[in-house]
C-alpha cells in the first residue's frame, strides 16, 4: 500500500496519553550495548504499539524508523523493490567523506546491492556456499576443531573467545578463500578493527578503521596478483574470473567482496559460538540436557543459539517509495533500521522468548536475516561450525563454567564478546594430526576434496 506524506521530524505515531518510547532512547549510545542494556530499550520499542517508531537524530543526521517486530522486519526484508540496500550504506548514520573516498562505504558489496544487480553478483560465490559444498569441508573443519580443543583441554582454563570461538570461523572462511595459514592472524586483526569501530580497545579514532581497511585492501591486491599468476580452486580465483555482463570485477569490487567475506565469515559465527556458550552457562539445565545427548538436540540447539546470539543486531534500508507497514506510513527517502536483535525476542513470534530452549521447535528466527534476497550466504557454513564446535565441547569439556566476567564489544551493530574466561576439568589431548588437503580448497568449481579419516587417541 502506498501513501504520500511529508518526511517526518518527530514521531507521528499516536501513543495516546503516553509519550513515544523512543523519546528517551538513544540507540547510538554504544555504552548501552556495552552494558547489555539494549534488550530492555528495544523491548520498550517493540512492546509499545505499533512496534515501529521514529528515532529523531537531531543535528546528527536524518532520523529513522526503528523496526522491532519480527513480522514487520520480514516484510521489509522481502520487499527489496521498496526498501533499498544500495542507497544508504550499512550503518545507522551516514558514512563521512573519508569513508566514501576510502571505498569502505559504497554499493560494491552484496549487502549494499539491490536486485537484479545483487542477484547477478551473488551467483559468483553462491556455488561455494551451497549445503553440498559446505559438507565437503566437514572432515577438514572437524580436524581443525579437534586441534583447537587439543591446545586448551589440558590447561583447565582459557579465554573462550580467543582460544576457541575465534579460531574455527577464521580457519573456515580463510580456507575457502585460499588465504595462507601464515596470513590468517593478520586478517583476523584487521576485521576486528573494522567491526570494533567504537571500541577503544581496537581503534582510537576513525583513522584506525581506515588504516585497517587499507591494510586489508593491500593484502587483497597481493592475493589477486598471486592468483592471476597461479590460479587455484578457491573463491578468490572465482572472483577474478568473474564475468558480469561481459565485464570483469573492478579492483574496488573485488576488494569489497574480499572484505565482506572476511568480516561476515569470521566475526558473525565467532560471536554466535560465544553467545551460545554464554547462554548454556546462564541456563545450566539446558547444558546438562545437551551434554547428555548432543546429537539428539543438535539441530534445534543450533537454531536456538543463532536466535539467542543474533550476531548482527540491525541492518539499514531506505524507502524508495511511500509505503505503509503495521499501520505506519513510511515516506520515500526515509531511513529504516531493522533491529534483528529485537525481532528475535518478539513474543508474537516465539513462546517465552527470554528463555534459552534447545528443544524449541517453532523457531523461525531472523538470525540469518529476515528472508528475501539478502538471506545469509554462509548460513550452512555457520550451522556446521556451531555444530562441530559444540559437539566437541560437550564431549571434552562437559563441566565448563565461567571463570570471570565476560567483556562485551562496544558496538551497536555487532553483538560481540571480546573475552569470556572459562574453566573446566583438564583432560588429555587427542594429539590430533593436521589433516592435509588432498584436493583443492574452496569448492567453488565442485572439485573439492578434503580426505582422510582422523584417528583420535588421547595421550
Amino acid at each position: 500500500m502506498t501513501v504520500t506524506e511529508e518526511r517526518v521530524t518527530a514521531c507521528p505515531v499516536d501513543h495516546g496519553a503516553g509519550l513515544c518510547p523512543a523519546a528517551d532512547i538513544d540507540l547510538w549510545d554504544f555504552d548501552l550495548f556495552k552494558r547489555q542494556d539494549h534488550h530492555d530499550a528495544l523491548a520498550r520499542l517493540r512492546e509499545t504499539d505499533p512496534g515501529i517508531h521514529w528515532i529523531d537524530e537531531g543535528d546528527k543526521g536524518p532520523g529513522y524508523w526503528a523496526i522491532t517486530r519480527q513480522a514487520h522486519l520480514k516484510e521489509v526484508n522481502r520487499r527489496a523493490d521498496v526498501f533499498s540496500s544500495s542507497h544508504s550504506g550499512t550503518q545507522m548514520r551516514d558514512p563521512d567523506r573519508r569513508e566514501w573516498a576510502s571505498g569502505i562505504a559504497n554499493d560494491h558489496t552484496l549487502i549494499d546491492m539491490d536486485p537484479p544487480r545483487h542477484t547477478r553478483y551473488r551467483k559468483l560465490v553462491n556455488r561455494g556456499f551451497t549445503p553440498r559444498m559446505i559438507n565437503l569441508l566437514e572432515d577438514y573443519l572437524q580436524n581443525r576443531t579437534d586441534i583447537i580443543l587439543d591446545r586448551v583441554v589440558e590447561k583447565g582454563r582459557c579465554d573462550f573467545v580467543r582460544d576457541i570461538s575465534a579460531e574455527l570461523p577464521l580457519q573456515a572462511i580463510a580456507e575457502m578463500m585460499g588465504i595462507p595459514v601464515e596470513d590468517r592472524s593478520r586478517v583476523f586483526d584487521w576485521t576486528n578493527a573494522m567491526v570494533g569501530g567504537e571500541d577503544p580497545e581496537f581503534v582510537k579514532s576513525r583513522d584506525d578503521i581506515l588504516a585497517a581497511a587499507a591494510d586489508l585492501f593491500g593484502y587483497s591486491h597481493q592475493l589477486q596478483m598471486e592468483r592471476r599468476g597461479s590460479p587455484s580452486d578457491d573463491i578468490v580465483t572465482t572472483l577474478l574470473a568473474a564475468d558480469i555482463d561481459g565485464e570483469a570485477l573492478s579492483e574496488l569490487e573485488f576488494d569489497m567482496f574480499f572484505l565482506v567475506l572476511c568480516v561476515a565469515g569470521n566475526e558473525t559465527t565467532r560471536n554466535s559460538i560465544t553467545r551460545g556458550m554464554m547462554a548454556f552457562l546462564d541456563f545450566p539445565a539446558q547444558w546438562e540436557r545437551f551434554v547428555s545427548d548432543p546429537d539428539r538436540h543438535m539441530e534445534t540447539a543450533v537454531e536456538e543459539i543463532v536466535r539467542w546470539a543474533t550476531p548482527v543486531m540491525y541492518f539499514r534500508r531506505q524507502a524508495l517509495s511511500d509505503y505503509e507497514i503495521g499501520g505506519v506510513k513510511i515516506a520515500a527517502g526515509d531511513k529504516v533500521l531493522m533491529w534483528h536483535v529485537a525481532a528475535n525476542r518478539d513474543p508474537r513470534a516465539f513462546e517465552d522468548p527470554w528463555s534459552f530452549d534447545i528443544e524449541r521447535t517453532s523457531n523461525d528466527h531472523v538470525g540469518f536475516g529476515g528472508g528475501g534476497p539478502h538471506y545469509c550466504l554462509g548460513a550452512s557454513l555457520a550451522r556446521m561450525e556451531i555444530r562441530l564446535m559444540f559437539r566437541e565441547i560437550a564431549r571434552r569439556m562437559p563441566d565448563i563454567h565461567l571463570d570471570g566476567e565476560p567483556d562485551y564489544l562496544r558496538s551497536n551493530f555487532i553483538g560481540g564478546v571480546k573475552r569470556l574466561p572459562v574453566a573446566y576439568t583438564p583432560s588429555p589431548s587427542y594429539n590430533t594430526v593436521p589433516l592435509h588437503r588432498l584436493g583443492s580448497a574452496a569448492g567453488v568449481s565442485g572439485t573439492v576434496g578434503f580426505g582422510g579419516h582422523v584417528e583420535r587417541t588421547a595421550s
